[in-house]
């Protein structure tokens, strides 16, 4: 996604409310239901959110040895990277201590993947333009990140706005930009020749476009490969209010006044956010 449009932001899970402080009716209904349900479980003694990582561990192992990496097994359980290192030792000599218990949902979509579903093809571009993307908004330009992956001078441009077109993305090109992204997101582009001029430039074209940058993800990167997760990064509370007043009076045909009251704000903050953001307004009729 290169830019929020006229679609509201996503609010079918908890992300909204948990995130971004969303308090539609039925986005606290089914915090609500998740909480007391959460609560039911701690006292009844059958609350698990994590479980034992070692069946994660020898599955991924597995996978390895039929030239599936981690980062291939992560793509195609729709899982963060970050969600797998940390039950691995590092490779580069460094110790950790490596974690024993995992997300039991990570768990789940890490053993639905299977050989046989590995086959070469196309993924789902949103993870890719997102990496990308992050590493301009750091100052990268895509000539110089094309460089460094091993691309032509053009092809990362390319892979983005095919991914804002809705074309997939080779599997093999989602994983080298993956890689590189690990790699790429703690240096400098300065200590790699990049101008500072050339820096900002980058940096600039990402802010017009509200790209979130690398320490963005670094929370996030359980949902970086998610389509149905929308950033709301370099948002304003009144464009936030003009997509959810929109989102309301579209689905449920209510005016602004009842929407506003429905929102928990006045109509005239509603009018004043369509004003400012009049690709959002509606009106309905009466």
């Amino acid at each position: 996604m290169t830019r929020r449009t006229g679609e509201p932001p996503h609010h079918n899970t908890l992300t909204c409310y948990t995130n971004y402080g969303c308090r539609l009716p039925d986005c606290v209904e089914r915090y609500r239901a998740w909480r007391d349900g959460r609560e039911a479980a701690i006292k009844a003694g059958e609350w698990q959110p994590h479980v034992d990582a070692e069946p994660v561990r020898q599955h991924l192992l597995m996978l390895a040895e039929r030239k599936i990496t981690l980062h291939r097994a992560a793509a195609m359980a729709g899982v963060g990277l970050s969600s797998l290192h940390p039950l691995f030792q590092p490779q580069n000599g460094r110790r950790r201590p490596v974690r024993h218990t995992v997300r039991a949902e990570v768990a789940a979509k890490v053993l639905a993947v299977t050989p046989d579903a590995a086959t070469p093809g196309r993924m789902d571009p949103t993870g890719t333009a997102r990496r990308i993307k992050a590493l301009v908004a750091d100052g990268w330009p895509m000539r110089h990140i094309g460089y460094q992956l091993g691309f032509g001078a053009t092809y990362v441009h390319q892979i983005v706005q095919r991914a804002a077109d809705g074309h997939l993305v080779v599997t093999s090109t989602a994983l080298t930009v993956a890689d590189g992204y690990e790699r790429l997101k703690d240096q400098q582009p300065s200590e790699h020749g990049v101008s500072q001029r050339v820096i900002n430039l980058a940096r600039n074209h990402a802010t017009s476009r509200r790209w979130p940058p690398t320490r963005y993800w670094a929370d996030r990167m359980d949902v970086i490969d998610d389509p149905h997760f929308e950033p709301m990064y370099g948002l304003k509370r009144r464009e936030i209010v003009a997509q959810d007043a929109n989102w309301v009076m579209r689905t449920t045909g209510l005016d602004r006044a009842t929407t506003a009251a429905r929102l928990g704000i006045s109509k005239a903050y509603i009018d004043h956010a369509f004003r400012e953001h009049p690709e959002y307004a509606i009106e309905v009729a009466a």
